[in-house]
């Protein structure tokens, strides 16, 4: 009963990991870039869901919508000065650049509102303990990972179904010749960036509502653990990041659940190295599909 309470704990996590994850992917899929301020962009969500609860007293539903539009913004205003006029540089100079903005976010906000943490009300979703084949699952983890859910499958619509979802494919598979074809190359970047902060601004709200805890600084280890997870999966691939992130979540979760909970910061790390030995291209890396 213990096993099923802590898979669900762990699926619930892990679906935060992934809405990060698929970001991460979303980027290096057509740019190529890691962008290491995508955790900082989770963090700006987790405030502005936090202000908008307390200050402008709006439901969570209106509040993630809302974290998510601002995100989005923030996304496109960080790729267009920062990642923009370093379209064609080396990738060191574009990892360095993501590294500096990452560090520009997190210290900047540090300056403008200080570093004090802030805790999110404890009745922003409805808590029951539901029993289910003996276990005692909190209700706030399934609401969190049935909005994940809905945010995926919202995500796979527009990536497969819409005008904006076959340009980011085209532009995927090769930018040159999505351009030959009159797709807007930059605006397709653009939007890339800004749907990827959405899910990461989403994700923000969502922990902050599971974790109550937020601080300017804790976008740092889920970044990274989504970074993780999108490797675990296979970077560049949506699916993989979904499933990684939902592994990575469900690991967390057992490696607490056998009595090593420090250690479970340091077991994504494990998993990143044993995936970059044994399968450097992710469960869903190319090599495995072009085998399948």
């Amino acid at each position: 009963m213990e096993l099923i309470q802590q898979l669900v704990n762990g699926i619930s996590l892990g679906s935060i990991y992934a809405l990060i994850a698929l970001g991460y992917t979303m980027v290096y899929g057509i740019v190529k870039l890691i962008n290491f301020a995508h955790g900082d962009v989770f963090m700006v969500g987790a405030f502005v869901g936090f202000y908008s609860i307390t200050v402008l007293h709006i439901p969570f539903v209106l509040s993630l919508i809302l974290a998510m539009a601002v995100c989005a913004l923030f996304g496109v205003l960080i790729e267009r000065i920062a990642y923009k006029p370093l379209r064609n540089a080396t990738r060191i100079a574009a990892l360095i650049t993501a590294i500096g903005v990452s560090l520009l976010i997190e210290y900047g906000f540090i300056y403008v509102r200080g570093a004090q943490p802030e805790a999110y009300p404890g009745d922003v979703l409805p808590e029951h303990v539901i029993h289910l084949f003996g276990a005692k699952i909190n209700s706030q983890s399934l609401l969190i990972l049935g909005v994940s859910v809905v945010l995926m499958i919202i995500l796979q619509f527009i990536v497969h179904k819409t005008k904006i979802g076959k340009a980011m494919r085209a532009v995927s598979f090769d930018a040159e010749a999505a351009q030959l074809m009159g797709i807007n190359v930059d605006r397709t970047i653009s939007s890339t960036f800004a749907i990827g902060s959405a899910l990461a601004g989403a994700a923000g709200v969502i922990f902050g509502v599971y974790y109550i805890k937020i601080e300017p600084l804790m976008g740092v280890i889920p970044g990274l653990k989504a970074f993780v997870a999108a490797v675990l999966g296979g970077i560049g691939i949506l699916p993989g990041a979904m499933v990684g992130g939902l592994l990575l979540g469900v690991i967390e979760s057992l490696v607490s659940a056998f009595g090593y909970s420090l250690w479970r910061d340091g077991a994504a790390f494990v998993v990143l190295i044993l995936i970059l030995i044994f399968l450097p291209s992710g469960l869903f890396g190319k090599y495995r599909r072009e085998k399948v």
